[in-house]
């Protein structure tokens, strides 16, 4: 047996095994109804994975804010103590009174002295704008002393009320660097609002995307089924052109490769088919794998003229990689403008002012220390600084560094957009042309298979031409439906520049939120 022999031996077994194989990857999944592609878009925005992490995320960054917001809420502090003290027997001079004589008398003995204390303290202190802490304080103190003292109140209270006052002068002075961390959070919000804006027209583009993939896989599946009718067509007719002498074995054995050939053809397409419905459902959906995708076909809406202004424009408006990284160039201005004032010494002015009671209770303890007869007050002044200011100097280069590097990127973003921005308009204008082209290509393959087949049947032509004008007919129709494809992708990656997709689909992601 010859080697050509041997392969179209190969071929025909190969027409019994590729339809048990087909039926195999069929998937037994129910259709649903038809699929649109606003219907993809918006079953993804409330299950695609990425948008829900990143909605998960913005939620997270309002909490930044808050926390930013308690470095000036005011801090409660409360402190009670109980404290005893026992002093070894020592010699000392015992003081008794005699009633009978009205007299005091000192004698000599040996005592050990015990002395209970309570002292509780609470304490508020409230950090303002400017730096300065405020801390309003309140003392109850009882001291009680074994033996008994003539001398003094024994229990003695004491009670002390006092408010004292520390504000920054140079270092950590002023409400930009005190009210810096608020407003860089307040950013970091937007920004992660921009990441989500982001996130979301990623997502679209890749739903229009793998729509019209399955869109080109099943119109494919379809040319390759009728490829395969016209095929198996043509076998049957040339075995009865053979039987009537018309025909040869070769020509018979052509026509069983071309059925084999279309049959491989047709699982391959069926694979493709599953795999494109698989990666649709990813984006849409949250492991909903159970039921194949119902009907999708190209949107009749006609292609928009495009302009590279407009579109550069509308990118540059609404891009969120470029909108976010403005962002990100007022938080490093924050942190320079902090690391900045971080080299400066540290001189703060504090002052107190307090009123004391002094008293056989804790009640009138606490009113002598309000009735203002006993007070104190003080004013003082501290300076420290770091020998050379090594780390400050070094932190304050580092943030200069970070702000021009983020500078450098914004424009590099910048060039980004106007090249992509370029391409997508020059990738619309080249595949509006293609599908015309394609269209054009496909008329014409159309009526060459036509006028081969009938100059075959006319005894004109060979089966070998035949085959050929089939092949490129299949091949026109396939590269049709991919410039319809690459149509339709190239104005999704246009439209996601632009951001123009949350319009079109009627997306309002603070509703979304």
């Amino acid at each position: 047996m010859t080697n050509s022999l041997r392969l179209v031996a190969s071929l025909l077994a190969l027409t019994t095994i590729l339809p048990a194989s087909f039926a195999q990857t069929a998937s037994p999944a129910k259709a649903v109804t038809n699929l649109t592609l606003e219907e993809c878009v918006s079953r993804a925005l409330t299950k695609n994975f990425d948008v829900t992490i990143q909605r998960l995320t913005t939620a997270s960054a309002n909490g930044d804010i808050e926390i930013a917001k308690a470095t000036f809420d005011p801090n409660l502090s409360l402190d009670t103590n109980r404290s005893f003290n026992k002093t070894p027997k020592q010699a000392t001079s015992l003081t008794t009174f005699d009633p009978v004589t009205g007299t005091y008398t000192n004698s000599p003995a040996f005592l050990s002295t015990q002395t209970n204390t309570d002292d509780t303290r609470l304490s508020v202190t409230q950090k303002i704008a400017t730096g300065a802490t405020i801390t309003a304080t309140g003392v109850l103190d009882r001291s009680k002393r074994t033996p008994f003292s003539s001398y003094g109140l024994n229990p003695a209270y004491t009670g002390d009320v006092g408010l004292v006052v520390r504000q920054p002068l140079l270092k950590g002075a002023g409400t930009g660097v005190n009210r810096a961390a608020i407003q860089r959070a307040k950013l970091g919000l937007e920004r992660s609002n921009y990441d989500l804006k982001s996130t979301v027209l990623t997502v679209v583009r890749n739903v229009e995307s793998a729509y019209y993939n399955l869109v080109f896989a099943r119109e494919q599946l379809e040319v390759r089924r009728f490829s395969l009718e016209v095929a198996q067509k043509l076998l049957d007719e040339n075995k009865t052109r053979r039987t009537t002498g018309v025909a040869t074995d070769l020509e018979v054995l052509q026509s069983e490769v071309q059925v084999a050939n279309a049959q491989r053809d047709l699982v391959l397409s069926n694979q493709t088919v599953h795999n494109n419905e698989d990666a649709l459902l990813q984006l849409v959906g949250q492991f909903e794998f159970d039921q194949t995708p119902g009907a999708v076909r190209f949107t009749d809406e006609p292609v928009p003229a495009v302009s590279f202004d407009a579109s550069y424009k509308l990118a540059r408006d609404n891009q969120p990689d470029y909108l976010s990284t403005t962002l990100s160039l007022e938080q490093l201005k924050l942190d320079l403008k902090t690391a900045k004032n971080a080299r400066l010494p540290q001189v703060d002015l504090g002052g107190s002012i307090g009123g004391t009671g002094y008293n056989d209770s804790y009640n009138r303890a606490s009113n002598d220390a309000l009735d203002g007869k006993g007070y104190n007050w003080q004013v003082d002044l501290s300076v420290t600084m770091p020998w050379g200011f090594r780390a400050e100097k070094a932190r304050y280069h580092q943030a200069q560094l970070a702000l021009n590097r983020e500078q450098a990127h914004l424009q590099q973003i910048e060039q980004n957009i106007l090249v992509q921005v370029r391409s997508a308009v020059r990738a619309v204008e080249t595949n509006e042309e293609n599908v015309r082209i394609s269209a054009l290509a496909t008329e014409l393959s159309q009526k060459q298979f036509e006028q081969e087949k009938a100059r075959y049947e006319a005894g004109l032509s060979t089966f070998r031409f035949v085959q050929q004008s089939q092949a490129d007919l299949d091949t026109a129709r396939v590269n049709e439906l991919q410039a319809k494809v690459n149509l339709r992708v190239s104005l999704a990656d246009l439209a996601r520049l632009e951001g123009s997709s949350l319009s079109r689909y009627n997306i309002n992601l603070a509703s979304n939120q």
